[in-house]
This record gives structure tokens, sequence and C-alpha cells, in this order.
């Protein structure tokens, strides 16, 4: 019996600066909303700082879960502490729909007693929210495909742009017709935008927490293309999941009857499952004759 561990992990891209600067723009700005709604009596912007110190939380989050992925395998954790990033995403998407459900609670309660407010500190304060909450999505915007730890933080501070939006629209409103039931009923619409937004966040997530097969990765596929190896009789065993939000695992058993073929042949079949499937970490076992019974999935398929 033979086995091959083959490690391919590209350096991944560092977002620390991004989150460095993203965590001290939002707190120095929760601060001042927190001020200023507070000084005017104005509900949604205490809302909405309560909202972005959330915001900083996941932000926080987010930032240990990229450190700790980056920390070398050990005796204890012989993968290291790469899934931190999945369940920081999760963290992320479950922060957000908190969040977005306080502030949808809040919006009906002023809905059945709107107050008045000062509609150009509310506008001013506001305008301020968006600069800093697009300049910091902007930040992580070129990780969001490949990482959905990066992602998270991505869509919160783009939701707290459009909160902020939002609380700008129902200012000027206000000022030119005195609508105070408005605010309350853009929130509602944003938070019902950012929930539907956010849910695959979590969906995703969930999924991975779970060993899920990382979307994107066609397992049969994958199963086919091993089996088309040659000398390969049967694949058994196949496993693929995400050790990380960016990399990607798999284990196989391979059956070959004519014997080991040699480590160049273990060493192209993880190179060309990198290539064309995105798994980073390969791990063929192969031997001449099966050692358990036919991999139950594809066994149920090739049957139906």
């Amino acid at each position: 019996m033979s086995h091959n561990h083959e490690h391919h992990h590209p350096a991944p891209t560092s977002f620390s600066r991004a989150f460095a600067i993203g965590i001290a723009l939002n707190t120095v700005f929760v601060a001042v909303e927190a001020y200023y709604g507070w000084q005017i009596n104005s509900l949604a912007l205490l809302a909405d700082a309560g909202h972005n110190l959330s915001d900083v939380a996941g932000l926080l989050l987010a930032w240990g879960a990229a450190l700790a992925a980056r920390l070398q395998p050990d005796a204890r954790h012989t993968y290291g502490w790469r899934r931190a990033s999945i369940l920081a995403a999760f963290a992320n998407a479950v922060l957000l729909l908190v969040a977005m459900g306080s502030l949808a609670w809040e919006a009906l309660g002023r809905l059945n007693s709107p107050e008045a407010t000062q509609g150009w500190t509310l506008i001013t304060v506001a305008t301020i929210g968006i600069v800093i909450n697009s300049v910091t999505a902007l930040l992580f915007l070129r990780g969001r495909e490949h990482d959905l730890n990066v992602r998270g933080a991505f869509l919160h501070m783009a939701a707290d742009a459009l909160v902020s939006l939002g609380v700008v629209i129902g200012g000027v409103l206000y000022l030119w017709q005195g609508w105070a039931w408005l605010d309350p009923v853009i929130s509602l619409g944003i938070a019902a935008v950012i929930v539907a937004g956010s849910w695959g966040l979590l969906r995703q997530s969930l999924h991975l927490l779970f060993d899920g097969v990382p979307e994107g990765i066609n397992l049969p596929a994958v199963h086919t293309w091993l089996a088309a190896r040659p000398g390969v009789a049967r694949v058994d065993d196949l496993h693929v999941w995400a050790m990380s939000t960016t990399q990607v695992a798999l284990t196989a058993h391979l059956v070959m009857p004519a014997g080991h073929p040699g480590d160049d042949f273990l060493h192209e079949a993880s190179e060309a499952l990198h290539e064309h499937f995105g798994i980073d970490h390969a791990t063929l076992q192969i031997t001449r004759a099966p050692l358990m019974a036919a991999c139950h999935v594809f066994h149920e398929e090739r049957g139906s």
C-alpha cells in the first residue's frame, strides 16, 4: 500500500492592513455617531451606531480568524487553525442577521411612534458613514470572490453603507416633507435586502462547517477524472472538504491491480487536481485490491 501527501498552499493574500484600517475607521465613526445621536435624540443614529459596533466586532473576529489560519500546524493541530476562517464567516453571517433583526425591530417600533429629529445633523453624520463604510468595503472587494471570510467582512461594510444611505434619504425627505415615518420604512427595506444577501453567506459557511463539498467543485467529475487515470480500476472512499475558506482537501483510495505506478503518477495527479479542480491538499492511497466496499455515494448513482 502506498500513500501520497501533496501540499499545494499558495501564500494567501494578507488583508491585515485592510482589517486594521477598517476597524480604526469604524471605531471612530461609532463614537461620532453615538455622540450626535445622543445630542439630537435620534434613535436612527443610535441604532445605527449599535449596528456599526457589531460590525467592528465582526471585523475583529474575521481578522483574528485570518491570523489564526496562518499559524503553522503542530502535533496537536495537524491542519493548523485554518478552519477558524470558516467559523468566522459563519459568526459574521449570524452577527449580520442579528443586527438586521435588531434594526427591523427598532424600525417597527418607530413606525408606531415616529419622532422628530434634526435633519441636517442626521444627513451629515450618515453621509460620513457612507464614505467610511464604502472605503472599508472597497478594501475587501478583491478578496470577496475567493475567501468566504473576507466576503463576510465585505458584506458587513457594504451593508453599513446601505444603511447609512437609507438614513440620508430619510433625512432629506424629512426636511422636504416632514415625513418622520419614512426613515423606519426605508430601514425595513434595507434590512430585507441585506438579510437576503447574507443568507447565502450563512448557508455556505454552515455547509463548510459540516465538511460539505465546497461550491464550485463537482464531486462526480472529480471521481470520474480519478477513475479515468491509467491503471485505476476503482476509486473508493473519496472525500472533498474545505480546510479553510480558501483551501480544499481531498482523500481517495485508488485500486490499481498492476501495482504502484510510481511517485510521478502521484505527483502529476496532485498537480492536475489542483489545476483542474482547485484542490490544494490531495492525499491518494493506492492498493492492488479493494480494502472496503464500493463508495456508497457513487455506487448509488450507478445503480439508479
